[in-house]
């Protein structure tokens, strides 16, 4: 208590330290007066009396320094001391200052954006009470999320190691609430699902498992309260309203809590509906079918004190039993536990590694910025090398010096961390704000927090220390004779310094930034110019769902027939076709295939996992896919005719060895039905662009109906004139069905996102490094040339020819950016191989980016030289020697 009170004292002193000299420099100044008046009537001068007084009362200033240590807190006043003569001699260097502050600012900025990113998705927990003990369910090998309702069902009442097991579904539906219909995202949740997540309501109620009774038992929904903040303008009224969710009545109980939207980050649902009445949203009734996977997720909180390893263990048992029981539908139910918030492995592995790739690049950038201001640092300490002797030589001890040097050093990180995260926080808003996809709710938060806060300053603290240490070796190895009769530091030798070896690393990590960013460049060009298997140019999709205008039944085929030759008679339309899903669509929907003579169809004797399209016979035709053989459908392959297909290329050579043995051919889906194979179409793209050849089969969508419906409509006339047309269209024949209209190349801006993202990612890091770079590369020469300059002039005297000149000021330069460049390149091809897993078709291996790498560098070369060769080449011999 005694030394709290003692700090507190001292800390007032410090604050009301003017007013303490002041009353220090008064009794000092009385004491001083009273012995002077004692010398006076002693018979002593004035003067002689003054001196006397002073003799007797001592060091004056080493008392006030004495007093001071005593009353007041000595590191804190050296320290503000320290920075007050820092900010003189920053201001002093306006230029130096500028290129420091900007350099640290771009580098911190880049990292706190990264670590922004990879906090909001990965590092932050998700928003829901307990969630560090929430896991999500992963099925066999390949991780897969989704399940069957009958094995969630079993899992839910068997396992003894979660609290409670929740699940739900997501699909599209319409609304009606009385205005115009809309087409909303829908979670299909269990009963249990908002008491598995321990979840209250904001308003009214939410679902309860006492809410299940049965199929179609629960008309009721849940919004979340974003979607009743922007669509029902935050009316409490409206709990207990009916409004119509695809053409049947539901009643909305409750909003969900604000701070609460699904349990994946980066998707927003509109509003909850009880998975029991999935066949009202989504014609089909499957709660009872064991071998359809279409629950999108399962997850539950661990039981208090088990572990992830027991409750697996708990799983795999549970699993292992109803492989035995339902051969015929579950194979592989192993199971891992994986975090929901990014669907598990499923996307959290990929976008880990990306963001921990992007993070390690941040890094690299931060370490060209300390070696880059390392580099100036150094320059700076020789600069200021007789003024560090001078000081050294009037009494500084080398431990003060080298304080004043770290306190410069950390005054400027602060700054720059400060200039970097205020531009950070600027654009992770930005990015909260950006809505990527308006055809998804897709949604980033990546706000700021104290975590983004604290790693910024430390970052900010880290790199002071680490070009503040620079040029310490200087300063320890600084003899103050020497430098007082010679006048400088500053050597320009043979031998490597430093300061090389921080600007070659520098170049080497600007030629990684700049050969990463140019092989995802050329890996998104070659993507765009591509096979897909389809032409989407002059192509529009129209989607929808016949379901969400109430369509039931044999009513879904006849509208889609309607819809054909509606749009087919509009002016400029060349062909018209039907596909449900479109290819690269986000929920392609795939079937197990068994050949002709297998006779039992459990899920481990089927020969593949196959892709599945339903189309109309004009399908091919619009979206440009060609025919290798064999023949399209006509509209006769309908549900009275034999069963075909057309297969790709992938498809006839898994199942039947060739593409020529597949024609004529026949093989088996899951249900037992034969299907003929009548025509093989182009390999083409399905899910991703950076997939494997995936096989595929295009059924006749009369042989396979489907209420949704996406339209391939190519036309020859302009496709924003075109759009409005098929809109008008389609509301003459139906006013109350939502129609999404969009022309085909923007769809694949959805499989292109990531591709796009990592070559914007990597561009930026190029630009940054290539400018850190400069600025390294101009440090260099431009102090080479300011240090030898007597040394040029005298060259040029005796008769040196310009190219020597150059040579002589640029040649080591030259050297550390031809070595550095290539060491870059070789460890940029390296990490390249990771890029090929996120922008298709991007290779290391291109004689272009080599090419491009190495014309990139040497014109960062010629730029960051031109104006320190300028200046020595500009040398007058004759009136530097003058000078001298």
């Amino acid at each position: 208590m005694r030394a709290l009170r003692r700090f507190l004292t001292r800390m007032v002193n410090l604050a009301t330290r003017r007013a303490q000299d002041e009353r220090l420099r008064e009794e000092i100044e009385e004491h001083i007066a009273l012995q002077t008046a004692e010398n006076l009537r002693a018979g002593l001068s004035p003067v002689e009396a003054r001196r006397q007084a002073m003799l007797k009362f001592g060091g004056v200033e080493a008392m006030k320094q004495d007093y001071r240590a005593e009353r007041g807190l000595l590191f804190i006043e050296n320290l503000m001391r320290d920075v007050r003569f820092a900010l003189r001699m920053l201001r002093k260097s306006p230029g130096f200052t500028a290129v420091a502050v900007v350099t640290l600012a771009m580098a911190i900025g880049a990292n706190a954006v990264v670590f922004g990113v990879l906090n909001a998705l990965i590092l932050r927990p998700l928003n829901v009470p307990q969630a560090d003990s929430l896991y999500q369910l992963m099925r066999g090998k390949d991780k897969a999320g989704n399940h069957s309702f009958p094995d969630y069902r079993d899992l839910r009442d068997r396992n003894h190691t979660f609290d409670d097991l929740v699940a739900y579904g997501a699909t599209v539906a319409g609304l009606d609430t009385g205005a115009n219909p809309s087409s909303a995202w829908v979670l299909l949740v269990t009963g249990n699902y908002f008491d598995g997540l321990r979840l209250q309501p904001y308003l009214g109620r939410l679902f309860h498992p006492a809410d299940e009774r049965g199929a179609n038992s629960a008309p009721y929904i849940v919004l979340t309260h974003t979607y009743w903040h922007t669509h029902f303008h935050d009316d409490p009224g409206v709990v207990g309203r009916v409004v119509q969710v695809n053409k049947h009545p539901f009643t909305i109980v409750g909003v969900a809590p604000a701070e609460f939207h699904g349990t994946l980050v980066f998707f927003s649902p509109d509003f909850f509906v009880p998975i029991v009445n999935q066949e009202q949203l989504m014609e089909e009734n499957d709660l009872n079918e064991r071998g359809k996977r279409w629950v999108f997720s399962v997850m539950g909180h661990l039981k208090t004190g088990v572990t992830p390893a027991q409750a697996i263990a708990d799983l795999n048992s549970i699993g292992a039993d109803l492989e035995k029981t339902y051969p015929k539908d579950d194979n592989d139910l192993s199971f891992t536990l994986a975090r929901p918030s990014l669907y598990g492995d499923y996307l959290g592995r990929p976008m880990r590694a990306f963001l921990t790739g992007l993070m390690l690049l941040a890094g690299l950038i931060l370490l060209a910025a300390c070696t880059n201001l390392g580099s100036l640092f150094a320059a700076r300490a020789a600069d200021r090398s007789r003024e560090v002797a001078l000081r050294l030589a009037l009494g500084a001890s080398r431990l003060r010096i080298l304080r004043q040097v770290f306190t410069e050093a950390m005054l400027i990180s602060l700054i720059g961390g400060a200039v970097g995260i205020l531009g950070s926080v600027v654009l992770l808003r930005a990015l909260s704000r950006w809505q990527p996809f308006t055809r998804y709710p897709i949604h980033l938060s990546v706000n700021p927090d104290a975590n983004v806060y604290g790693v910024a300053l430390l970052l900010a603290l880290a790199s002071g220390f680490l070009f503040g240490a620079v040029p310490v070796r200087q300063v320890l190895r600084t003899d103050p004779y020497e430098i007082v009769k010679s006048g400088s530091l500053g050597r320009v030798g043979r031998r490597i310094t430093v300061r090389d070896l921080l600007l070659g690393v520098q170049i080497a990590i600007c030629a990684v930034l700049v050969t990463s960013s140019m092989v995802a460049v050329r890996g998104l060009v070659r993507s765009l110019h591509s096979n897909f298997g389809f032409e989407p140019q002059n192509a529009i999709l129209a989607d929808t769902d016949l379901s969400m205008a109430g369509y039931r039944g044999d009513q879904v085929p006849a509208m889609q027939r309607r819809m054909l030759d509606a749009v087919e008679a509009i002016p400029g339309v060349e062909s018209v076709g039907l596909v449900n899903p479109a290819p690269l669509y986000a929920g392609s929907v795939s079937d197990r295939v068994f050949t002709d003579n297998t006779a039992d169809l459990r899920p481990a004797n089927a020969a593949a996992q196959v892709l599945l399209y339903k189309i109309s016979p004009e399908y091919f035709h619009a979206a440009g896919t060609v025919l290798l053989s064999g023949r399209s459908y006509t509209w006769h392959d309908d549900k009275d005719a034999p069963r075909v297909a057309v297969v790709n290329a992938e498809f006839a050579r898994k199942i039947f060895g060739s593409v020529t043995g597949a024609m004529g051919g026949y093989y088996k889906i899951g249900d037992g039905t034969r299907i003929e194979v009548v025509g093989i179409a182009e390999q083409g793209k399905y899910h991703s662009l950076t997939e494997d050849p995936q096989p595929a089969m295009f059924l006749p969508f009369l042989q396979s109906p489907s209420s949704e419906t996406w339209m391939v409509v190519r036309s020859s006339r302009d496709l924003q004139q075109l759009g409005p047309a098929i809109r008008n269209t389609l509301r003459d024949l139906d006013s109350g069905l939502p129609v999404y209209i969009q022309t085909w190349t923007k769809e694949l801006d959805h499989p292109l996102f990531a591709p796009r993202m990592a070559t914007l990612s990597l561009g930026v890091l190029g630009m940054m490094g290539a400018m850190l770079s400069i600025i390294g590369v101009f440090g260099m020469a431009a102090y080479s040339v300011s240090k030898r300059l007597k040394e040029l002039g005298i060259r040029m005297a005796l008769g040196a020819q310009r190219k020597e000149v150059l040579l002589a000021v640029l040649g080591r330069a030259l050297k550390l950016l031809a070595f550095g460049s290539a060491a870059g390149l070789l460890l940029g091809v390296l990490a390249s191989r990771v890029l090929a897993f996120i922008v298709y078709q991007a290779t290391p291996r291109d004689p272009l980016v080599f090419a491009g790498v190495v014309v990139a560098m040497a014109l960062l070369g010629l730029l960051a030289t031109w104006i320190p060769a300028q200046r020595a080449l500009s040398i007058d011999p004759m009136k530097l020697l003058r000078e001298e």
